[in-house]
């Protein structure tokens, strides 16, 4: 079906911004290169320059923009591995806090790339030495370029744990054809709650299935059992909570509610991962003019009795930071940002709290409060300090809603088998070629 006068009109405008506006992008680009936005080394990749050799036969190709979505697609990739070993598989991810995550999680044998970014010439260059069989594309990645250049090429991609929040429902619905051309470009879109099917729907895309949501699908995060213990001999019975994946103005709420309740539990410890580690010296310095005793993971400074606030500024460590407490604060949720998974905390049975700001995960989340897996609380200051001081004045109530988490997330475990069922028929496709 070609798209609408109007939707290619649209795009044409675009197409052209992308040329046009080349030398501007590209100072864009070094800009962020120059904050460490992007990674110096690799930086040709973003521009469609490939770091590595195409290997030979078919080629799958999964798109995650982030940490969150790269992370949610490791146990897709462990079964096709396992299922359909003569497929070569390629990674891509757009920020260099996934490229990184990536490193450490996936096979040696599946190529990591990063995006490119949405400009003819670099998606040209991209699908150019690439040549993918088959695309899977994570969460919410709408880019008119790669798309339609897709498209273009007759590339069957298919939309997994398709996700859309009802404020983009919204902006979509009001561009039209447009969006709906966008659609087009997708073979089979799978929306990982009743909501997302619905908007998929609404916007045209009307064989949009639901199987159910990938993240549920990851094992439990692991954790290295040395530094596990040591951290455990450290702490002893010593009261204390997680706020996980935090975003700007959280942690001060944080330190607020710690500030609210210290009197009452001697020895009280805050922890705090903040979503974006790189964040780290500046939110230790902010926190410290909070008159807050700080220590940083990242420079490795101890952790001691006096430290009220640990600051696990690092990578791949939360999972450590889970089996370490009980009550945990869902970042995201605060502030309008619309959450971070609560998935990993549940299948490691933390007693979860959360903002008024669930938009994310608006299923996932009200199922959980339905179940006594969460508690909903409101962005005032000294709420969170309340539902963590009573949390942690009764152990009765952070088991009873431990055990709520780990039953919801036990529960879910049949996701992936849904979601590859219906992927088949297109990877029986690429075997028959």
């Amino acid at each position: 079906m070609s798209a609408s006068p109007i939707a290619s009109a649209a795009f044409g405008l675009y197409r052209a911004f992308g040329f046009l506006a080349a030398p501007l992008i590209a100072r864009h680009m070094e800009k962020r290169k120059a904050r460490g936005k992007e990674d110096s080394e690799r930086f040709g990749e973003r521009f469609g320059q490939a770091g590595q050799a195409r290997p030979n036969g078919n080629l799958v190709w999964i798109h995650g923009s982030s940490v969150g979505e790269s992370v949610s697609a490791l146990p897709l990739i462990s079964r096709l591995r396992e299922e359909r070993p003569d497929l070569a598989i390629l990674v891509t991810t757009g920020t260099v806090t996934s490229a990184q995550m990536m490193a450490e999680l996936l096979p040696d044998s599946v190529i990591h790339q990063f995006a490119p970014i949405d400009t003819p010439n670099a998606v040209r260059g991209f699908f150019n030495h690439w040549q993918p069989q088959l695309g899977l594309m994570i969460e919410s990645e709408f880019w008119p370029n790669l798309l339609l250049e897709a498209k273009r090429r007759k590339l069957p991609l298919h939309l997994i744990n398709g996700r859309m929040s009802p404020k983009s429902f919204k902006g979509w619905k009001r561009s039209g054809p447009v969006f709906r051309a966008l659609l087009e470009s997708f073979e089979g879109i799978q929306a990982q709650s009743p909501e997302d099917q619905h908007h998929f729907q609404a916007l045209g895309f009307e064989a949009c299935s639901m199987p159910g949501n990938l993240k549920f699908a990851a094992p439990a995060l692991t954790a290295d059992p040395t530094l596990l213990e040591q951290f455990q001999a450290n702490l002893g019975e010593r009261p204390r909570w997680l706020l996980y994946s935090s975003h700007p103005g959280e942690e001060i709420l944080a330190a607020q509610a710690h500030r609210l309740i210290a009197p009452a539990h001697p020895g009280l410890l805050t922890m705090i991962v903040p979503r974006h580690p790189e964040r780290g010296p500046d939110l230790a310095e902010e926190l410290r003019a909070q008159d807050m005793n700080v220590a940083q993971r990242s420079t490795r400074e101890p952790l001691n009795p006096e430290t009220e606030i640990y600051l696990a500024d690092t990578l791949g460590e939360l999972g450590v930071w889970f089996r370490l407490n009980r009550i945990a604060m869902m970042g995201g949720t605060l502030i309008p940002k619309g959450g971070q998974n609560p998935i990993e905390a549940a299948r490691l049975g933390c007693a979860l709290l959360c903002g008024p700001h669930t938009g994310n995960f608006v299923r996932i989340v009200e199922d959980m409060i339905a179940t006594g897996a969460v508690k909903r609380i409101r962005e005032r200051p000294g709420d969170l300090g309340v539902a963590v001081g009573k949390l942690l004045k009764n152990p009765d109530k952070y088991d009873e809603m431990s055990a709520a988490a780990r039953a919801f997330a036990d529960t879910q475990g049949e996701v992936l088998d849904r979601i590859v069922a219906q992927l088949n028929p297109a990877f029986d496709r690429l075997r028959q070629s």
